[in-house]
């Protein structure tokens, strides 16, 4: 008998506020500096804050977007928290006050700066106790659009974030006559750690995409009752969804737009004629988002604050962490801005209009795909097989071992307490280093993966699935954004982005020693146990990864779970190169597709400790996070 999963019921009340309150947002208070929280729920720019001098306050705030009241953690009153616009080569200083019960922290995302300003309680500073105020004091290297979060416990996914943007010593390359940073991010109504203990008793909880009894009848119609039920016995033997693209979606998510609900319609104003800088960041907790403009095509210019040779592009996926800097000229009176869920089941939306009110089309959220064999285990023409369009009809789990899958628990309780305390954790066990390898190859992601791969055994309980043949190209948008033309949701043409599509102004290029030796890791994980780690080890378990200051080394990253995972690494760039070795763009965050195995350089320009983290929040608190210490 196959055991048929069915899909969350989501209360009717949670379906009809999934586009929020038309003024949902931060709520009316009496203090004097709070008194701008009422224009907030209309939708207006947070404020901006320039100069060597900047103050940020850090409290309590409630807020409805829902039509139920909760509170939030908002900085100077808003959410987002201020703009901050800095200046390259100028040097700021930023003080930040905790009005919190509990210790707080800002983290600079993207930005050179010492460690002890990079704002990771435990790993470059204490943390910011309640009623004291930390300085920050750096002086910015680099330009571009980036953004600033809380680091400790869960208090980013409760309204803690804001945009840094710096401006260019030389001048800005791009002209426009409107700029507007569009800020995306996920809310929920729930206490975050109360979200957080639900995954780790059932990882799908908010998985309302599960395969039901009518995806089995259509199935069953399509390809035939046996094929039929193989499917399903591969899934269930497999202990998988093929539908985990995401651990949260809107049963318990609502997505924003600067804060504002889709009801709320977030409106950018232009006059005809205009063209217009579209800075986004991705500032969700735990949400990718596709992004497009129906009937505009955007012009990237900046991928993570760093120029890049212009592309057109018609869509992009972005994870948290990430930031697009793109240019449109519109034609007409009014655009939808429409940012989906990667799980598609609900989406951020505002206006681009020559006149506040107006609206356009809003598009339906595509249907949801599943992960196919090429998303579970890499390249399929290893085995004379093509994997990219299977959907897994009497295919074995080859190349992925669940012998580590047991039912037994395990101790999280120094993580249940509100969120990763990283100063807490106690490290043991090693990071892979495998410097032996040196430049065997002009294609770094060549070498075999029987020389580089893990048993499962090895990982132990912690891990679910290996990869033994990871995908090593960059070209793929990734699942649900596959082929959209073809199947006649998008218009003919419809260009969607794509890592080999990047190519850095500058930059990228500037160090051209070759790397004297190479690190190798792997991101596991065990959806059952909802435990995320690096190489099968937690954050607790875990030493740090030890850099030389100034050396050139190689990073491979493979991805040895079913979903898409943000990799950030702190204090220094990720220098992205293709499997043929070719050096083609500079990131601080780095998306990994399920079963993709990538390769980019580092040269750690500053000593100290510094974090490198899944940037998906749940993923990072569970697990995904290691030390890096360069010295």
């Amino acid at each position: 008998m196959v055991h048929i999963t069915h899909p969350l019921t989501v209360p009717l009340s949670r379906r009809r506020f999934v586009q929020g309150l038309a003024a949902g947002g931060v709520l009316a208070s009496t203090p004097g500096w709070l008194l701008a929280s009422e224009s907030r729920q209309a939708g207006a720019a947070p404020q901006l804050l320039t100069g060597p001098n900047i103050a940020l306050e850090i409290s309590e705030l409630p807020v409805n977007f829902t039509g139920v009241s909760r509170m939030a953690t908002a900085i100077n009153g808003s959410i987002p928290g201020p703009t901050l616009l800095l200046k390259e080569g100028e040097e700021v200083t930023i003080q930040v006050t905790n009005r919190l019960p509990v210790a707080t922290s800002i983290h600079w995302h993207g930005i050179l700066l010492p460690y002890q300003m990079d704002g990771v309680p435990g790993i470059s500073f204490a943390g910011i106790a309640p009623g004291d105020t930390f300085t920050y004091r750096f002086t910015p290297r680099q330009h571009g659009t980036y953004w600033y979060h809380s680091h400790s416990g869960f208090q980013e996914m409760t309204g803690m974030y804001g945009a840094l943007i710096i401006q260019s010593a030389s001048g800005e390359k791009h002209q426009s006559q409107q700029d507007y940073v569009v800020q995306l991010s996920d809310w929920t109504d729930e206490n975050p750690m109360q979200v957080f203990s639900k995954l780790k008793v059932q990882s799908d909880l908010y998985n309302f995409n599960q395969p039901t009894v009518v995806d089995f009848s259509r199935d069953v119609s399509d390809k035939g009752l046996q094929d039929a039920l193989d499917k399903r016995r591969m899934w269930q033997r497999m202990r998988m969804n093929p539908t985990d693209l995401a651990d949260l979606s809107a049963a318990t998510l609502t997505f924003l737009m600067n804060g504002t609900t889709p009801a709320g319609n977030w409106t950018g104003r232009y006059n005809p004629g205009d063209r217009i800088r579209l800075r986004f960041i991705n500032a969700a907790s735990n949400s990718f988002f596709d992004v497009r403009i129906p009937g505009l095509t955007m012009t990237l210019i900046q991928a993570d604050g760093q120029d890049v040779v212009p592309v057109d592009i018609n869509e992009f996926r972005f994870g948290p962490g990430e930031t697009y800097d793109v240019l449109v000229e519109p034609t007409e009176e009014a655009y939808t801005l429409f940012a989906q869920s990667m799980d598609r089941t609900g989406f951020a939306r505002g206006t681009l209009a020559v006149a506040q009110g107006m609206t356009a089309p809003v598009p339906a959220v595509d249907p949801v795909e599943w992960l196919t064999m090429a998303d579970m285990m890499g390249s399929m023409s290893h085995a004379g097989m093509s994997g990219e369009g299977m959907s897994g009809e009497g295919m074995s789990s080859a190349g992925m071992d669940h012998g580590g899958m047991d039912q037994a628990g395990m101790n999280h309780s120094a993580m249940m307490s509100g969120g990763m305390d990283h100063s807490q954790m106690q490290h043991g066990g090693m990071a892979m280093d495998h410097s032996q390898h040196g430049m065997m190859s002009d294609n770094p992601l060549s070498k075999p993966s029987s020389t580089v791969r893990h048993a499962s055994s090895e990982y132990g309980a912690s891990v679910d699935m290996r990869v033994d043949m990871p995908r090593t190209s960059l070209d793929d948008p990734g699942i649900g954004l596959r082929n959209l033309s073809e199947q006649g949701r998008r218009p003919l043409g419809h260009k969607v982005l794509t890592l080999a599509d990047l190519r850095s102004a500058q930059g990228v290029l500037d160090d051209q020693r070759i790397p004297t030796r190479e690190l190798e890791l792997h991101l596991t994980g065990n959806m059952e146990r909802y435990s995320w780690s690096f190489d099968g080890l937690e954050f607790g378990q875990s030493t740090p990864v030890a850099l030389r200051h100034n050396e050139r080394i190689r990073i491979i990253l493979q991805n040895d779970t079913m979903m898409t995972h943000p990799m950030h690494l702190h204090g220094m760039w990720s220098d992205l190169e293709t499997d043929q070795g070719e050096l083609i763009v500079r990131r601080h965050t780095l998306p990994l597709q399920p079963a993709q195995r990538i390769s980019f350089l580092v040269t750690p320009e500053d000593v100290g400790r510094w974090a490198w983290h899944c940037h998906l929040l749940f993923h990072m608190d569970a697990g995904m996070f290691r030390e890096v210490v360069v010295s």
